[in-house]
């Protein structure tokens, strides 16, 4: 719901919980003056205070009054340069050499509907409203449009920018966040999401300290090291109680997200991309958008601003060509084989995947060019008939008939010089001319900011999806971008290159949408690289992290399940000793561990025993007949990462299912009793539990379950509860 109030000035945007306002100051700023629990209709600047401020200059137009200052005041969109000395939003480069931004209120306008954002992923969907407010300044001849998207019923407000050039000279613009969002207070934790190349999205958190801290990657994509989605809480915030405020970034590249506390003790957070190398180049009557951003505010705990999340996420960003049905179980061969395989190696294995029920294959590395290792024939999509004699053709068939569906691997933005694409063309791939360009797992990347880079290697790609039936692309990158430039832009745009990268790989995974709308698309970036919104846009699951050991995986996980839903997060059961680090781990955990994800399994099943073959059996069916508990239902985190074991659980939207999850790490002697209380079960409600004894939804949320003595290192349970008709 959005409502303008003419006489306040006031923009007031309420959702089902929370309200979020912003006032237009009496010289033009937009100021904003609330965001939090939803509270009834009024003016709330008085939350505003005034005061004058030694060294916070006061804009011109304030003429004697010294109680106003762009330092101090809370702003909705702040700017560069003119006496605000905190984070800046926006920063222009203008034909003086001036680097100033200056912003004042000319307007605005109310649409039914989500807006959209042409070659950028979005929150869609119908039941929303839009709000455009219109900023200028005139001395830069530059319109700056505020894009709010208010999906009332999922407590989801969605934040975009729009920059117009207005005037008769070329504009740079240096910095174009597509957040920003002040605070009267900084008593507050900052919870960021970190780690590295196979311990990804680790939580974060520490309270907000003077000055500015802040995340990022430079890196050319999301990055293993920083996501981009942050929380701000309250300092005692918890899973179930306190106040906190999600904001996540839809977009895949270079991103920073700056929270600064400042002299007087107010905070602003700050988020788009990051400024390191952009400058875009905007001719008069020329636009550029900036990616759009995400905001839920929840005053019931980190728990409840994560199934918001997850909800709206799930409804509203995810297209998905199965949305509302199960994915298929998948065995891919890459753990099982790496580049070593043949068509008979590959049956094999897809045999025996097959007679224990899993519905769908996928072909991994090593199928295409003359690739035997990492360090040839990327860029060469074209069955490699060595391997694979007669081509996918031939293989494809020889699935199907075992039952199963076929998925394959590409990774289309990248290259290897020894490639006959780069012998043809060495110039479109990104490097410095007179510079010899680092080298990342062997490969070199492309120069997706151009046409005919994009339009040869989809044609490419077309022709290997059109040429068998083809279920599923796991869309893989394995490398950071490093050496950006461009061949095709010239010296003063090479600011803009990141940013194009990112929009050509967003138009090419758009075009595979088009042509093959039944496709599943996996994400992949050596694994949680590049897990963020806006690839999930595109594709609805991502691999979550190359680490595939069921311990590891808990952690990674757990920082995931914050902001993205569980269907979203490729998870997989892989060989015991794990190849990452060498931990033994028991089959059961590791199917625990991975079923609430994307469900599959990454290891050669030819190897298992009798009695593993049936526990997969077993776990195959338990995933099926639970699917919709696994990806759709609301997960609540009854545990952190601290204690003895890891829980969780998954309850159906009614309450009448749930699921428990446990994973324990390693033994102890003589251990306590131990009970575990649930979340989220109606308290009316009596349950059955793994069909045995039932219990009312109260006691098992208030007394809890107890536990059975679990003997040996990293066992695991799974407790199913369904309500008892009375």
């Amino acid at each position: 719901m959005i409502r303008y109030d003419e006489v306040c000035g006031t923009f007031t945007l309420h959702t089902r919980h929370t309200t979020y306002q912003m006032k237009v100051s009496e010289y033009g700023v937009l100021l904003h003056t609330y965001y939090g629990p939803r509270v009834r209709d009024c003016d709330l600047s008085c939350l505003v205070q005034r005061k004058e401020r030694s060294f916070s200059p006061n804009p011109h137009e304030a003429g004697g009054d010294r109680s106003f200052s762009l330092d101090v005041m809370p702003q909705e969109y702040s700017t560069c340069g003119v006496g605000d000395f905190r984070l800046s939003s926006l920063e222009f480069e203008l034909p003086c050499g001036s680097r100033t931004a200056d912003l004042r209120y000319a307007g605005f306008r109310q649409e039914a509907g989500k807006y959209a954002l042409e070659g950028l992923p979005a929150f869609y969907g119908e039941g929303a409203e839009t709000l455009v407010v219109t900023l200028e300044d005139a001395a830069a001849g530059a319109a700056v449009e505020l894009y709010y998207g208010v999906f009332a019923e999922y407590d989801l407000i969605t934040r975009a920018v729009r920059v117009v050039n207005r005037g008769s000279e070329t504009l740079g613009l240096c910095r174009c966040a597509s957040l920003c969002l002040d605070f009267t207070r900084s008593d507050m934790d900052l919870i960021t999401f970190d780690g590295k190349h196979t311990t990804e999205r680790c939580l974060s958190r520490a309270p907000l300290r003077p000055g500015v801290q802040s995340v990022g990657s430079i890196r050319g994509a999301s990055s293993h090291q920083h996501n981009p989605f942050v929380v701000l809480c309250d300092r005692d915030a918890g899973e179930d109680r306190g106040l906190c405020y999600g904001a996540m970034l839809l977009y895949s590249g270079n991103f920073e997200a700056a929270a600064e506390r400042d002299q007087f003790e107010s905070c602003r957070l700050v988020m788009g991309i990051h400024p390191y190398h952009f400058r875009w180049t905007l001719a008069p009557g020329e636009s550029f958008t900036a990616p759009e951003a995400a905001l839920i505010c929840s005053s019931d705990g980190l728990g409840e601003m994560s199934r918001r999340f997850h909800r709206a996420i799930r409804e509203h960003l995810l297209r998905d060509p199965g949305q509302g049905r199960r994915k298929p179980v998948l065995i891919n061969n890459w753990e099982a084989t790496y580049f070593d395989f043949t068509t008979e190696k590959l049956l094999a294995i897809a045999g025996e995947a097959a007679a224990l029920g899993v519905e769908l294959f996928v072909l991994d590395d090593g199928w295409f060019g003359v690739r035997n290792d990492d360090n040839s024939g990327l860029g060469d999509w074209y069955v490699n008939t060595s391997k694979l004699p007669g081509g996918l053709e031939a293989l494809v068939p020889r699935l199907h008939d075992l039952g199963l569906s076929f998925g394959i691997w590409v990774e289309p933005e990248m290259v290897n010089e020894d490639s006959d694409l780069y012998r043809a063309h060495p110039d479109w791939a990104l490097r410095v001319p007179g510079r010899a360009p680092a080298r990342g797992r062997g490969q070199l990347v492309l120069d997706f900011s151009r046409r005919e880079v994009r339009d040869h290697v989809y044609a490419r790609l077309r022709e290997v999806l059109s040429s068998v039936p083809v279920r599923y692309v796991k869309w893989d990158m394995n490398r950071s971008l490093s050496d950006v430039w461009s061949a095709a832009l010239p010296a003063g745009r090479q600011g803009e290159v990141y940013h194009r990268f990112v929009l050509g790989v967003y138009e090419v995974l758009e075009r595979m949408r088009r042509d093959f709308p039944e496709l599943l698309i996996e994400g992949c970036c050596g694994g949680g690289g590049r897990f963020d919104g806006g690839m999930l846009y595109y594709a609805p699951q991502i691999w979550c992290s190359d680490n595939t050991d069921a311990i590891d995986r808990l952690a990674i996980q757990y920082g995931t399940s914050f902001c993205y839903p569980a269907c979203t997060m490729g998870s997989h059961v892989s060989a015991s000793p794990n190849e990452q680090n060498g931990r033994a781990t028991p089959l059961a955990a590791r199917a625990i561990a991975a079923m609430s994800g994307a469900f599959g399994y990454e290891m050669d099943l030819s190897r298992c025993t009798a009695e593993e073959k049936e526990e997969i059996r077993s776990q195959i069916r338990t995933y099926r007949d639970n699917w919709d508990l696994f990806h759709l239902g609301d997960y609540y985190r009854l545990t952190d990462l601290s204690g003895p074991f890891v829980a969780w659980e998954q309850v159906s939207r009614d309450k009448r299912r749930a699921v428990v999850s446990l994973v324990a790490g390693g033994a102890q002697a003589a251990p306590p009793f131990r009970t575990l209380r649930l979340k989220g079960l109606d308290q009316a409600l009596t349950y059955r539990v793994n069909g045995g004894d039932a219990a009312g939804g109260d006691v098992l949320m208030h007394a809890g379950v107890p536990l059975p003595p679990l003997w040996g290192d990293y066992q695991s349970l799974q407790l199913f509860l369904e309500a008892v008709e009375e």
